[in-house]
């Protein structure tokens, strides 16, 4: 496994057009695996995030099992002074032991299913909306998820932010019609334990909810 980041230039014109939906992305991390094998059994399909930091700076973050080739998006979108770094996930992935701390971030679609018959026998995806909604989807799979967030006395070491909703085409194969697909994508920052090494693992090789193609998943750690 690979954990790949560049930097991109946000006054390109190229990286605007990149950023114009998350399917451009989605297209632009495809290619960079022309011709490889991007999903192994066992350890997920590729993910990828859009991360703002501090002074203005903007990242795309990779996670898949080859090494991309991303010199594409570099050319278009990226810094000349600022490389592609790419490095082996699994030094990482195997320190990993039950009671470690560290802080984390994950882009995620939070959603609910809610009934839409009276005899409540059919479900439709449905995102949540609010702040409250959107920390008890997280903390309602951590369990599963290998680790449990941080908790103080008073709450959990966790923040919710960047919000928005996100609105693309999407053809139907079927019909060929396109659709109006609408993503809520939402930005978790916060401190974990580990409880659980190997379904820790497994969320950050094979990623959390829905949305993978779209930007959402991507669960990524650092020393706390």
């Amino acid at each position: 496994m690979f954990l790949t980041r560049l930097q991109l230039d946000p006054g390109r014109p190229g990286t605007r057009r990149l950023l114009a939906s998350p399917r451009t992305v989605h297209g632009a991390v495809v290619k960079a695996f022309d011709g490889k094998k991007t999903v192994v059994e066992g350890q997920g399909r590729v993910l990828w995030r859009l991360d703002q930091a501090s002074g203005n700076k903007l990242y795309l973050y990779v996670v898949s099992s080859t090494e991309p080739d991303l010199s594409h998006v570099a050319s278009d979108a990226g810094w000349p002074e600022h490389p592609v770094q790419t490095r082996a996930y699994a030094p990482l992935l195997d320190r990993l032991e039950k009671g470690q701390t560290w802080n984390f971030r994950l882009a995620a679609n939070p959603v609910r299913s809610v009934r839409t018959d009276d005899k409540q026998t059919t479900t439709k995806r449905t995102a949540q909306l609010t702040v409250a909604g959107q920390t008890k989807w997280l903390l309602e799979r951590q369990e599963r998820l290998g680790f449990e967030v941080v908790q103080t006395t008073r709450d959990h070491e966790l923040m919710v932010h960047n919000r928005r909703g996100l609105w693309f085409d999407k053809r139907e194969r079927a019909t060929g019609e396109r659709n109006r697909v609408p993503l809520y994508s939402v930005t978790y920052d916060g401190r974990l334990r580990v409880t659980d090494p190997e379904a820790l693992r497994s969320a950050l090789v094979s990623g959390v909810g829905k949305g993978k193609a779209y930007g959402c998943g991507l669960l990524t750690l650092a020393p706390a």
